[in-house]
């Protein structure tokens, strides 16, 4: 995953601006703020069950509860997490970058329940609960590590490309996994844990966030500017759609049928229609410099965008310093 604050400056103000095409779509805008602890992040994900967001910030995993707005700051301990993944069971998998591992978490007590070697700096990690495997994505090693979340356990490991980001499952037997350093899609057979086939994103460098939307049966992958529409039959990029600079995250929103492009260096959320298979950005809400992930609620389709005021970098840096104090949840509703 890309560096954790990204180049902005102060946060921007709010507003949206929304295009013709989404008459029929839900208009989104900011709807709430929730204050959390300094420090960098990663990936956010969002608990149906415990009705929980997560989120990776350095040496700990923070939970917030998304009815009541309670931070907890420290749920867990980590190692440069990367990305908490709900499992069945209020269990979490939480990827460890600075140990090479990925740890099994209790959501309720945050006590780590076990641990599994990875490859070199694990980075995002998904569930499929068809197969009941976890995949963690490798961004240094490039291999994926499956893992038997019944038994907490490795099951294989297999290359896969150069540098993993994030990856999409589609419930029917394949893992998709963005290649930032290749520009690829890698298609993956999880029955047959052997990689099928790279797909090329021309024109679209160094992708980060991915998304399968099952209602357009179609790929989305950000990358700088733009994201590339895919065909995961086919492997075709099918459109480009253009997007704000510095996107991380793609969430989508089954119930909605909508996908998220989360752009942190021109702090704009894209929301894009997937209710047919030719996707199209509907809305463009401003948001805020440095707020490149998030997570969906599925049951009130809020987003949770982590974020902070920006300041002029620290001497002989030239990446931008969080402003004391400012680090919060951007909350986001139709």
């Amino acid at each position: 995953m890309k560096a954790t604050i990204l180049c902005g400056a102060a946060l921007i103000g709010l507003m949206s601006l929304t295009s013709p095409a989404s008459a029929q779509a839900p208009a989104y805008k900011v709807v709430g703020h929730i204050a959390g602890p300094d420090g960098g992040w990663d990936y956010a994900t969002f608990d149906p069950e415990t009705r929980r967001i997560y989120l990776a910030k350095g040496a700990a995993i923070m939970a917030v509860d998304a009815d009541s707005g309670k931070v907890t700051p420290q749920l867990a301990s980590a190692v440069r997490a990367h990305a908490p993944v709900p499992l069945p069971g209020g269990l979490l998998l939480v990827t460890n970058g600075g140990s090479d591992t990925a740890v099994f978490v209790d959501a309720r007590t945050g006590k780590t329940l076990a641990t599994v070697a990875t490859g070199k700096n694990p980075d995002a990690a998904i569930y499929d609960p068809k197969s009941g495997l976890a995949f963690v994505m490798a961004h240094t090693g490039g291999e994926v590590t499956f893992i038997d979340v019944a038994k907490q356990a490795a099951v294989a490991t297999i290359p896969v490309g150069s540098a993993l980001e994030f990856a999409a499952v589609d419930g029917k037997g394949r893992l998709w996994v963005n290649d930032e350093k290749t520009s690829e899609i890698i298609s993956v057979d999880i029955a047959g844990r052997k990689v099928l086939a790279h797909y090329k994103l021309d024109g679209c460098e160094g992708p980060t966030g991915l998304a399968y939307a099952a209602a357009a049966d179609r790929l989305l992958a950000s990358c700088d500017g733009v994201a590339a529409v895919v065909d995961p039959a086919s492997g075709k990029t099918v459109d480009k759609l253009k997007v704000g600079d510095g996107p991380d995250a793609v969430i989508y929103d089954p119930a909605r049928k909508l996908l998220f492009v989360t752009a942190g260096e021109s702090g704009e959320l894209d929301i894009v229609s997937a209710a047919g298979p030719k996707l199209k950005v509907v809305q463009v809400l401003k948001t805020a410099v440095s707020a490149r992930t998030g997570t969906v609620d599925p049951k009130t389709g809020r987003l949770y965008l982590p974020m902070a005021k920006m300041g002029p970098p620290a001497a002989g840096s030239k990446r931008p310093v969080a402003v004391p104090g400012t680090f919060e949840l951007l909350v986001v509703g139709p």
